[in-house]
């Protein structure tokens, strides 16, 4: 996964300011939601060496050093201001980072550790992020002010051999993290815009800390080649934490599926956002029922390529979803019926990633 990667829905707006309605509450949400936000996958990174891209408003570059250390930093040289992306010249070398200005080289903590005609200044260094790492997918810390970490993403979800590679699609277009998240707890959206038939809530809603679950099932009927009817019965369960990390475990129960979605939106610029879809299938050796034009594959190419349709299904929902999002604002507060449930729940939890604001 990397820029060229990047599908872009619709044109590139140009950033508005936030705007309060006549009543005086805001009507835009605050772009940079505090949390822990998606950099690139370590494959990536070791790939390219050094990449750059706008992460949260910010110049941003990323690169291991020789032991496999992450740094995340300010694409900006503390020694004269030169950006230090590899379009200007930018360059890992021995681990380090290089300026193409005047060839201060910066560790993986950010410090410059050597300059070409003089020692290294000690006050000559980078702006760096805290990172965290699951499954090969680089996350960084964006702190409200530049406040550190006050809570972490999960530990890894048990693999082993029977769970695949991860798949990726990357979409870009303009929203807003929380918009994207609020879709976990609305249900009636998912029957009204993307046709699930079925749809409960299984327990509540529960939220703690950076923390919200959400489970439900839904059926979905898939045709096959306009003929043939196959009905899915779907198992899910949303595990929110913060605004930029959604895992969900899916279990399709007639065929016995078990599969992982990451959803993953990180804002860009303050408009637009890449929302990440990553998902894992796990083998299916002895499915329940016969998988229609798959069946006489062997189980691990089934594996990849159910992986790439459960990918590509995602992708149309969302792009079901983006129209919406694309044109939508943000209400508060919200006139919900009692339906919309969770909803409610929910912009409360949010409310926690912006200590710096005044939302209702």
């Amino acid at each position: 996964m990397n820029s060229n990667t990047i599908e872009r829905i619709g044109e590139p707006d140009v950033e508005r300011a936030a705007s309060r309605p006549a009543s005086g509450r805001p009507d835009r949400l605050p772009p940079f939601p505090e949390g822990w936000y998606l950099i690139a996958p370590r494959e990536t990174l070791l790939k390219e060496k050094l990449i750059e891209k706008t992460w949260m408003g910010e110049d941003i570059v990323a690169w291991c050093d020789e032991e496999g250390r992450v740094c995340v930093a300010e694409a900006v040289c503390p020694h004269l201001g030169s950006h230090l992306g590899p379009a200007v010249g930018g360059q890992v070398c021995n681990g380090r980072l290089v300026c193409p200005f005047h060839g201060f080289e910066f560790d993986a903590t950010g410090q410059c550790v050597a300059t070409p005609n003089a020692p290294a200044p000690k006050a000559a260094k980078l702006s760096v992020y805290e990172t965290r790492e699951i499954f090969g997918l680089v996350f960084a810390w964006y702190g409200a002010g530049g406040r550190p970490p006050h809570w972490f993403l999960p530990d890894e979800p048990p693999t082993g051999a029977e769970w695949g590679r991860l798949g990726f699609r990357t979409l870009r277009f303009r929203s807003h993290p929380q918009e994207t998240g609020e879709n976990s707890v609305d249900l009636g959206h998912l029957r009204y815009v993307h046709g699930y038939d079925n749809v409960n809530q299984v327990g509540s809603v529960t939220a703690e800390g950076a923390y919200l679950k959400s489970c439900f099932d839904f059926r979905r009927v898939r045709r096959i080649l306009g003929v043939k009817d196959l009905v899915y019965d779907v198992s899910a369960v949303t595990h929110l934490h913060g605004l930029g990390y959604s895992f969900v475990e899916i279990h399709e129960k007639t065929i016995d599926m078990h599969a992982r979605l990451w959803v993953l939106p990180t804002p860009v610029d303050g408009t637009n956002i890449d929302l990440v879809l990553a998902s894992q299938l796990q083998e299916i050796r002895k499915p329940r029922r016969f998988i229609s034009g798959l069946g006489f594959l062997p189980s691990r190419l089934r594996q990849r390529l159910m992986n790439q349709i459960l990918l590509s299904q995602q992708k149309r929902d969302v792009l079901q979803d983006v129209v919406i999002w694309e044109r939508k604002r943000f209400r508060t507060p919200p006139r919900l019926c009692k339906a919309d449930g969770p909803i409610g729940l929910y912009r409360r939890y949010c409310r926690q990633f912006y200590p710096e604001s005044s939302m209702d």
